[in-house]
């Protein structure tokens, strides 16, 4: 799965990374967790990119209320087009999910502690793209929010000795086609949902402070070795 991630690049980044003519002025996050408000790009009704924040976690429009009974932070990519609470947004409601890194969580040998890793890729000077969907619920008394999540598949070698799971990264190159609402070939966008290349990523070992979501700063990113938790 993935519950936390990082989104620390510049408006100016993001604007030209991912081709959107102006970014709003984004605080610096580094402790980004479920249930918060996370920047989005999607393609509005004239096929340009937009940039919009949504609620961490896709609340289906079908639901009664805001809070649904099961975690969905996440979809995973074999049933995304499928599974009732995903399926019609996988179909018409695609969208990027910009970030910089993202954490996941091993054992600690000896300890009931969990080692923190923090993930990413090698080229730092731009940020990269989840895969997301995001959908709009609409209360009985008119509540609009729109909310979104991450789709995850198996891990790439790289990643699998700490967590089976990860995050679909977008390569660029397939941002057009993932974006197009027009875009209803399922078995290929499918096809995208597949794990990113090992030799292009990089991990290390991160403090223990990211357990807490109220931390947010620079210094949760700083590699920290596992050999200071051992015995914890």
């Amino acid at each position: 799965m993935c519950g936390r991630f990082a989104l620390n690049s510049t408006p100016q980044r993001i604007a030209l990374h991912f081709g959107l003519a102006a970014v709003p002025d984004l605080v610096p996050r580094y402790n980004i967790a479920p249930s918060q408000s996370i920047v989005t790009i999607r393609e509005d009704a004239q096929g340009s990119r937009e940039l919009a924040m949504a609620r961490w976690g896709l609340i289906p429009a079908w639901s009664k209320e805001p809070k649904t009974g099961y975690s969905t932070i996440n979809a995973r990519a074999e049933t995304v087009a499928s599974k009732p609470a995903f399926r019609s947004a996988f179909r018409h409601r695609r969208c990027l999910i910009p970030a910089d890194g993202y954490y996941e969580w091993s054992a600690i040998p000896g300890s009931k502690l969990k080692q923190p890793h923090y993930i990413g890729l090698q080229t730092t000077d731009a940020p990269f793209a989840f895969a997301g969907l995001w959908e709009v619920w609409i209360g009985a008394d008119g509540q609009r929010l729109e909310s979104c999540t991450i789709i995850v598949t198996d891990a790439n070698d790289l990643t699998r000795p700490i967590h089976d799971r990860m995050p679909v990264i977008l390569p660029p190159e397939a941002y057009a086609e993932w974006l197009s609402p027009a875009t209803n070939r399922l078995a290929e966008l499918q096809a995208l949902l597949k794990p990113f290349p090992s030799g292009t990523m990089q991990t290390h070992p991160v403090g223990l402070a990211v357990n807490n979501p109220r931390n947010d700063g620079s210094e949760l990113i700083q590699s920290q070795e596992l050999g200071n938790f051992a015995g914890t």
